[in-house]
């Protein structure tokens, strides 16, 4: 991790299956299917999916009898497959009987999440919350225990908006409600040490829809304790707008050191691809120099001087043909996620930014000599011409990995 980046805050460490999360462990990518559970084959496919885009865990909504019985269909199906990616049940208002009725589901999880908002109400909260926490410690499973602000438990609202209204100067409603969730996660937790559940098997999340209530509740709660933390904007939104309000909320809180795991929570498209939410979360991750999934492309955003869309055509096949190339490499070559290729329009910053990274090419722009050098690890080595730019300069790449990242010389 880069020096200007704060330390991580010492946290409890778990594991989710066998993906450490927690301490000094790296900030973990999530995500959460939106297929009927029940339908075996098309959950299989999508965890499948989002399993080699990169998400080292998987959440599946549990929330009826078929549901649960199909949870041990999935697991064994992926297990057959060679997909060994952690399931996650997330349960709400009957978890606890689900649990209890179907073991083999309970058994083949690798975490439950629990909501105290809605794991009972009245006389009824901590006696369903306790069966869910037993059936987690006599299967030696974590649990992660999650508040929304849409479903927060309107016991504990009640009971802060009354101690606040004592105070000489009482908090706004937003400030009420954030103690509230802070609160409920805290006290569900050491609630949950009490019936026998470890520290180090507890991971905690505040979800809210608004960034700055995010970062200050992350804040508060990151002060207050030190479970490992699931970080997300609940309910992000669609497309640019998801993105960009995720991205400027976990943004803030990750360069402070908070947060031990990811999602980003992106209303999908209309036959939109769900694995975007994990490349985004990946590419948050790359960008603030915490991880390292994929090689990096910087392309030049364009001007009056590259009216041509050839810069643009080849930034976009280099970067699918990267990402496409990447689950092989990663068998292959150490490191090699982190190089990193530039692909750049004309001739103001081409070839300076060319240099700067491990492979460069710098494209000519409008009325210039239709050349392109290509640099490697900032020499110029040859000036590709013609048609076939792409496939050359590829090949270019591929030749570069298989000398560079090649395990025996890194081993050597």
């Amino acid at each position: 991790m880069s020096a200007h980046f704060l330390q991580r805050r010492v946290t409890y460490q778990s594991r989710i299956g066998n993906v450490p999360v927690g301490s000094q462990s790296p900030v973990m990518v999530q995500s959460m299917t939106n297929t009927d559970t029940a339908d075996v084959a098309s959950t299989v496919a999508q965890v499948r999916a989002l399993s080699e885009a990169g998400s080292e865990v998987v959440r599946l909504t549990v929330n009826n009898d078929a549901a649960a019985k199909a949870v041990p269909a999935i697991y064994e199906k992926l297990e057959a497959a060679g997909c060994h990616v952690p399931l996650v049940g997330d349960f709400h208002y009957n978890g606890h009987t689900l649990l209890h009725d179907y073991p083999e589901a309970a058994q083949a999880l690798a975490k439950y999440r629990i909501n105290p908002g809605n794991v009972g109400f009245a006389d009824k909260h901590d006696a369903q919350f306790a069966m869910m926490i037993e059936t987690a410690l006599k299967y030696q499973k974590p649990v992660r225990i999650g508040v929304n602000w849409g479903s927060l438990d309107q016991q504990m609202l009640a009971k802060v908006m009354d101690e606040n209204a004592k105070l000489a100067r009482p908090e706004d409603a937003s400030g009420v409600a954030r103690e509230a969730l802070v609160r409920s996660a805290l006290e569900s937790a050491k609630q949950a040490e009490a019936i026998g559940m470890a520290s180090d098997q507890i991971l905690l999340s505040c979800k809210v829809s608004r960034v700055q209530d995010l970062i200050a509740v992350y804040r508060d709660l990151a002060a207050r304790c030190q479970y490992p933390l699931h970080l997300g904007l609940t309910e992000a939104g669609m497309g640019s707008k998801g993105i960009v309000a995720s991205t400027a909320a976990l943004s803030v809180l990750l360069q402070e050191g908070i947060g031990d795991t990811i999602r980003i929570s992106l209303t999908p498209e209309p036959n939109g691809d769900r694995t975007q939410e994990v490349r985004v979360a990946q590419e948050i991750l790359q960008s603030l120099g915490l991880r390292a999934f994929v090689p990096q492309v910087t392309a030049c955003p364009g001007c009056g001087r590259t009216t041509s869309t050839v810069f643009q055509e080849l930034a976009d096949t280099i970067q699918t043909y990267l990402r496409n190339r990447m689950p092989q490499w990663k068998q292959q070559y150490q490191g090699v996620e982190e190089m990193n290729v530039a692909v750049m329009g004309c001739i103001v910053n081409g070839p300076g930014e060319s240099k700067h990274a491990n492979i460069g090419i710098s494209l000519p722009g409008t009325g210039e000599t239709p050349s392109a050098p290509v640099f490697v690890d900032g020499k110029k080595t040859v000036t590709l011409r013609g048609e076939r730019i792409a496939e050359e300069f590829q090949a270019i790449v591929e030749d570069y990995v298989q000398k560079t990242y090649s395990p025996q010389q890194n081993v050597a």
